[in-house]
């Protein structure tokens, strides 16, 4: 079936671009009364949407059309809005006139006016006309400008924007790019290829700019925690999302009386040398973004007051009486599996609900050897502007440092912390601006040589996590009196206990190889004596 010939425009009354009552009205551009008077925009029916009060300036305005186009029918629809500015009661009351309209897309040409009604009214009808409940295309109108001002002409201008076609396509480039310089920013402008890496980054930048909950960084030292943190604080702050400082503390560093002093601040003389009152970094970081970095290293009492803090936003300083709020983003990062701390005692298990919204893990250098050359010129191209010198491999010295780094010898224990400090000790040692084979050659085997002494702390991280978690059931006390044997039995006895609702079961897979020797064997027993020579029972571990 053809269309009939002309539009049908659904538009707003302009209460205040509408106005007019006098003979001077005609000196004034009005927006549905030049909207009809384009001679190659033919308007056959006009729905104008009128709040019941301006129904006066409804009929001046009707007049009018009929009178520059008399072909045009127009179409009262009154309605009564208690607040012209609710989004719920004034997307409701256009996705009724929606319903009512009936629109047939195979019979009418449909264009939803934009220029008139309040932002919360053109916002609505967008995302009404883009999710097609009005199947229409958006007709935006303008002002005479320039010249045609001046010559009298006040019918202006107009442009028709298909939602679904060509014209749409410049707008959805605009996002498209700006996401893509979202993505370089959290980059540091670093060309990437490894794609998990760039995976994460694209699911950072979606969320960061939606959401103010907490994120958690987990990933090996050196990975790029506190750098992405520093990205994602400036492209919220580009975007106006955050208006206070970006502040960072490493919780390794700090411990007790310091830590909360240093995290929550103090009132004067409520310790030995609090000559002054300190507000605390959480107070610092009132408006802006809180990084607490290694934030497993925090005691459980500095745990509870954080999680208040992000709950209540409001805390209480060492010494005081009186809470004190602050409004923060936190991102926390960490390189150790804080489950196995809540599992140790180590950590609050709330709190860790509270900061795992939003989880993102950074791979190490070794698991991003193709992100390794970009990365290299990126730390190159910092130095130069830190010291002003230009240096650069020649073209024997690179392939020779990347054949070495991406090779099984280049441990990365450090990851990029190593590559950083790789590339300085060989920008500050080139002569003449350019580095050569022979400082490579020398910077390779001091490499090899700190790894190899960094190999004996990576093979005691099961021992590590053991003593974390005796450290829970035991104490510290306790737990410096075992010997390393013993803290290694206990901790597989413990995590074994754990997995399983009793003891008898507990025991039946701890002495599985010894019970399958007798005829009988009572494991329970067995384990609850084992348990008894460090104290421990089978309820307090469970």
């Amino acid at each position: 079936m053809a269309k009939k010939p002309g539009y049908v425009v659904i538009s707003f009354l302009g209460t205040q671009l509408d106005r007019g009552m006098g003979r001077d009205r005609w000196d004034h551009w009005r927006p549905n009364v030049a909207m009809c008077q384009h001679e190659d925009l033919l308007v056959r029916r006009l729905v104008l949407i009128t709040e019941e009060r301006f129904g006066k300036l409804f009929e001046v305005v009707s007049r009018d059309i009929a009178s520059v186009s008399p072909e045009t029918e127009i179409v009262h629809r009154p309605t009564r809005l208690r607040d012209p500015w609710d989004f719920e009661e004034v997307f409701d009351l256009l996705l009724t006139i929606a319903d009512e309209l009936a629109l047939d897309p195979e019979q009418d040409d449909v264009l939803v006016h934009m220029t008139t009604g309040t932002h919360v009214a053109q916002i609505c009808l967008f995302l009404l006309t883009e999710t097609r409940h009005y199947p229409a295309r958006l007709l935006q109108t303008g002002p005479p400008t320039g010249r045609e001002g001046v010559l009298g002409n006040k019918t202006g201008t107009y442009q028709i924007i298909d939602l679904d076609l060509s014209r749409f396509d410049r707008l959805a480039k605009r996002f498209a790019q700006e996401h893509e310089a979202a993505e370089t920013l959290l980059k540091s402008g670093i060309p990437t290829q490894n794609a998990a890496f760039n995976q994460l980054i694209t699911q950072v930048e979606r969320i960061a700019p939606l959401s103010t909950a907490p994120m958690l960084l987990m990933g090996p030292t050196g990975a790029g925690k506190s750098q992405l943190a520093k990205r994602i604080y400036e492209l919220k702050k580009q975007r106006g999302q955050l208006g206070g400082p970006f502040v960072e503390v490493n919780c390794a560093t700090i411990r007790g009386d310091s830590a909360h002093s240093t995290l929550f601040g103090h009132k004067r003389g409520s310790f030995t040398g609090a000559t002054t009152d300190r507000q605390g970094l959480l107070r610092a970081a009132d408006g802006g973004l809180l990084f607490l970095d290694e934030i497993g290293e925090l005691g459980l009492d500095e745990q509870a007051m954080l999680l208040r803090a992000l709950e209540d936003k409001r805390f209480l300083p060492l010494g005081s009486d009186k809470d004190v709020a602050s409004d923060f983003q936190l991102i926390a990062g960490t390189n150790r599996d804080l489950g196995l701390a809540v599992a140790a005692g180590t950590f609050r298990e709330d709190l860790l609900a509270r900061i795992n919204l939003w989880t993102f893990r950074l791979p190490g250098l070794k698991d991003r050897i193709e992100d390794l050359e970009p990365n290299l010129d990126y730390e190159l191209q910092r130095w130069s502007q830190q010291v002003g010198r230009r240096v650069h491999f020649n073209a024997e010295a690179r392939r020779r440092y990347l054949d070495f780094a991406r090779s099984a010898g280049g441990a990365w224990h450090g990851n990029f912390r190593d590559l950083n400090g790789s590339i300085t000790r060989l920008c500050t040692l080139a002569t003449g601006g350019r580095i050569a084979e022979a400082e490579v050659e020398l910077e390779i085997t001091r490499l090899e040589a700190d790894w190899r002494r960094g190999d004996a702390p990576a093979a005691d991280a099961g021992v590590l996590a053991d003593d974390d978690l005796l450290r829970g059931v035991l104490g510290t006390a306790q737990l410096e009196e075992l010997d390393r044997f013993d803290r290694v039995q206990l901790a597989e006895v413990v995590r074994t206990c754990r997995r399983h609702r009793s003891l008898s079961a507990a025991g039946r897979e701890l002495f599985a190889a010894s019970r399958a020797k007798k005829a009988s064997s009572n494991d329970a027993d067995r384990l609850r004596k084992y348990l008894a020579r460090f104290g421990l029972d089978f309820a307090a571990i469970g």
